[in-house]
């Protein structure tokens, strides 16, 4: 799975994108949110390890996630 963090602009928020092997978009969040539904993506239990992914991503950068 990657992930990717999307900068908004003006009244459009910022966004987190997952998406899967084969780049295919499986999530779209806003980044700001607390973190929820992460049992549809096979991320549940793992909210505080993505939350600290996410603080620490730059925008517009695509990374494997691996957690």
């Amino acid at each position: 799975m990657y992930i990717i963090k999307v900068k908004g602009k003006a009244k459009i928020p910022d966004y987190i994108q997952l998406r899967n092997e084969e780049f295919v978009l499986i999530a779209y969040f806003r980044a700001d949110r607390p973190l929820k539904d992460l049992h549809r993506y096979g991320l549940e239990s793992k909210e505080t390890e993505l939350a600290a992914i996410i603080a620490g991503l730059e925008f517009g950068k695509l990374q494997k996630l691996e957690i």
